[in-house]
């Protein structure tokens, strides 16, 4: 039964992973191609507005979407057509009203955000499209209550597909910079909402529900804090970079950083199927020790894919295809960012493994203090390493903010709905994953980091880690016996 449900649970992550697996690829994709065409200071620009859109599109929605999914659920198509009109009217007002804010006075607010005055334009285009994806925010909420996967999927994918052929156009063919980067956002935005249109005709109505608003917002808007504290984490480092650094800095920064896009994948699919898989099977009989079952299994994919990534992945990247290497040689300096980068990635898994114990006690109103935690850590890391470690100082700070919201989810998580996690099977996890890495940094120095013996060296280290796991102890019976299936049937 315990095989049954996790194979579920994979199962589960595919549907709406899909549409995250395409634009995490196809933004890698594009991670070459800016590289031979913006230089990296006008890079580094482009990235911190990014950062920006990223933190204002939580104000802009204000957890509205959500307060849909929670008040429409069960409801009558009538109650939910005016549950659907509130909400989205709502966003449209408040949303069109902050752009227009943003668009009369974004010199300064450029300024403002550590930018130069002539970076205006781009906070123009993106006041737009924070509006526009406002806009959207609802009808996609529409599509999951409804159950209609392939549409959500479709309307993702077609928007990545429009802003990636949008950036090939703007950029090599019309050499418009970074206009064109913000062109190609605003396009697939349009895109997305044009998609929508169907659910807008359908479920909007010229009403406005004033007695269900203030309900709504006594959901959505504790949503807010603990939204804008994650993602606080994810993109205060490279505004705090700009203003200590330089642009080319940020840049560099930023596109090592985005290198760590395959853990941050397995992250974004597994939160999406494990928040209703948990909630789904909460109170069942076993069901405790099947969620400690998962942040184990969880941790032996996440290291081996760490590890895999860590060891061989700035080799793939330098290697010249064709006489050309993926990522250009003025990026290169930063590769060193991404093993600690891949490694705060596997602390955020951990993090939303023990998101089960708050979600299940419904004692989400501890989620803004955790998500505080990790901001302040973020902050201060990045102001207090920065100037001493570059870039460094940023990925270890990106580090230790996963590291102490893992921290505090898992202990604050034990007082209000304990979990029997395997903690000695996580223990001998970590140990070899970090005897692994120590290991290979030995080698390093022994080999010079080159050559063929420098490969083969990470090659029998990664083999090492299951036959490692095997010997100390870690596989259970019942796994060995599973594991057994797999192989291949002998002769007779």
């Amino acid at each position: 039964m315990l095989f049954k449900d996790i194979r579920s649970l994979g199962k589960e992550t595919l549907i709406y992973g899909l549409s995250t697996v395409v634009a995490r690829l196809l933004n890698f994709i594009l991670l070459p191609f800016y590289t031979h065409y913006l230089a990296p200071g006008e890079y580094g620009i482009i990235t911190t507005v990014f950062a920006y859109i990223a933190f204002f599109n939580i104000v802009y929605e204000y957890g509205m979407d959500q307060a849909y999914l929670r008040f429409a659920a069960g409801k009558s198509e009538e109650e939910a057509a005016a549950i659907f009109s509130t909400c989205w009217l709502s966003l449209a007002v408040t949303s069109t009203s902050l752009s227009a804010l943003v668009f009369w006075n974004a010199e300064a607010l450029a300024c403002l955000g550590g930018l130069r005055a002539e970076a205006a334009p781009l906070v123009r285009y993106a006041a737009c499209v924070l509006a526009l994806d406002a806009l959207n925010a609802v009808p996609f909420a529409e599509l999951r209550l409804r159950h209609k996967a392939w549409q959500y999927v479709m309307t993702r994918v077609l928007n990545i597909a429009t802003n990636a052929g949008a950036n090939v156009l703007l950029l090599a063919g019309l050499h418009l910079g970074s206009r064109g980067v913000f062109i190609a956002a605003l396009l697939a935005s349009s895109v997305s909402l044009t998609l929508l249109a169907p659910v807008l005709i359908a479920r909007l109505k010229p009403a406005f529900d004033g007695k269900l608003y203030p309900e709504l917002l006594r959901f959505s808007l504790p949503l807010v804090p603990a939204g804008l504290g994650a993602m606080m984490v994810q993109v205060i480092d490279r505004p705090v970079m700009l203003r200590l650094t330089d642009d080319v800095t940020v840049g560099i920064y930023q596109a090592n950083y985005r290198m760590g896009i395959f853990m941050l994948l397995i992250n974004t699919m597994f939160d999406q199927a494990w928040r209703p898989f948990f909630l789904e099977r909460a109170g069942k009989p076993g069901a405790d020790a099947l969620f400690g079952r998962v942040l184990t299994y969880y941790l032996l994919v996440g290291i081996c894919v760490v590890l895999g990534l860590a060891f061989f992945l700035a080799d793939i990247v330098t290697f010249p295809f064709f006489g050309t290497p993926l990522i250009h040689p003025n990026y290169w300096g930063g590769l060193k960012v991404l093993p600690v980068i891949l490694t705060a990635y596997l602390f955020h898994g951990a993090y939303i493994n023990f998101l089960a114990s708050i979600t299940i006690s419904k004692r989400t109103d501890l989620l803004p203090w955790i998500t505080a935690l990790g901001a302040a850590v973020s902050i201060g890391g990045n102001f207090a390493l920065i100037p001493v470690m570059g870039m460094m100082g940023a990925a270890w700070s990106v580090f230790a903010s996963y590291a102490a919201m893992a921290c505090a989810m898992g202990l604050l998580g034990r007082k209000v709905h304990p979990i029997p996690y395997e903690w000695n099977r996580v223990g001998k996890i970590l140990a070899t994953g970090a005897a692994a890495a120590i290991l290979a940094l030995a080698m390093r120095s022994l080999h010079g980091g080159t050559g063929v013996y420098w490969v083969l060296s990470r090659l029998g280290i990664l083999t090492m880690v299951p036959v490692t796991l095997y010997l100390v102890g870690f596989f259970e019976p019942d796994e060995l016996e599973v594991l057994k299936r797999f192989r291949m049937p002998e002769r007779s």
